[in-house]
């Protein structure tokens, strides 16, 4: 086990899907007595549990878990606001004199977290729609992506095409002000912040591809046999559906198409564990 310094009050644990950082950060936080803060984009919404991999009552141990649960299916939720809603987590904890175990994959909460965002960048509601609506419901995230290349190589090449959330927002930045988004990045990052927190320690998790590769093929199938399915449908029945940001999730995505009937069941979860995989990699 990882032998920290008394004083180091926040631990980053981070790596990719299905690597087993759940079950390590219950260990970490059960030793060095702390609270996590769930960096993950898809556990924070309510009634999402089977296709997020979220964890458990039971799993928690007794820990005490923030981030997640916070935001409804159909809620807008971004990396601005999972940063302020950590530092509020985080000033709440050191009042308890414990540490901080934050643990998740989304690399671009952490980034918000450590460092802060380019506020200054606008949305563009109008255009984010007509994106979602024309591709990402379409089903043609492969063509958005061509296109995000042709205007902005830098963002398209650090991009998958499954990552609806970031070719969205990435080409709405383009359309609404005329510049790529990663201008707009390098900009900030010339005039960027210092780290808020420099009292850390970080932890990647990692696994040998051909293991990794399995435990991600066998997690899909769990998702399924757990009752995704069931979980989906109930969403679809609350008027969710592919427009909504969290609904277009690997898994739920692909969940959808199979209740649509654009795919067998045995496709859909090939496909899901392929996308999932492709994730994994980034």
């Amino acid at each position: 086990m990882i032998d920290f310094p008394c004083k180091c009050p926040l631990i980053m644990l981070a790596g990719p899907t299905a690597a087993g950082k759940t079950a390590l950060s219950i260990e970490l936080a059960q030793r060095y007595q702390c609270e996590i803060i769930s960096v993950d984009s898809m556990q924070i919404y309510r009634g999402m549990d089977i296709g997020t991999a979220k964890i458990s009552r039971a799993e928690m141990g007794g820990i005490r878990h923030h981030l997640i649960d916070v935001a409804d299916p159909g809620e807008p939720y971004n990396a601005g606001r999972f940063a302020a809603d950590a530092v509020k987590a985080i000033s709440e904890i050191i009042g308890r004199n414990k540490r901080i175990l934050l643990t998740g994959g989304t690399g671009l909460y952490y980034q918000a977290l450590l460092f802060g965002l380019a506020e200054e960048i606008p949305a563009f509601p109008e255009i984010r729609q007509e994106l979602i609506e024309h591709y990402i419901a379409s089903n043609k995230n492969s063509i958005l992506h061509q296109e995000l290349y042709l205007i902005d190589r830098i963002s398209a090449e650090k991009i998958h095409k499954n990552d609806s959330q970031r070719l969205v927002r990435a080409m709405e930045i383009f359309l609404g002000t005329g510049q790529p988004w990663s201008q707009w990045l390098e900009q900030h990052k010339h005039n960027g912040q210092p780290e808020r927190f420099t009292n850390t320690a970080l932890i990647c998790l990692d696994r040998d591809r051909d293991e990794l590769y399995k435990r991600i093929d066998l997690r899909c199938r769990i998702m399924i046999e757990s009752g995704l399915e069931q979980e989906v449908r109930g969403l679809l029945e609350q008027g969710y559906s592919l427009k909504n940001q969290s609904m277009r999730a690997i898994g739920y995505k692909h969940m959808v198409e199979y209740i649509h009937k654009k795919c067998t069941k045995d496709e859909m979860l090939l496909t899901m564990q392929r996308d999932t995989r492709r994730y994994a990699k980034r």
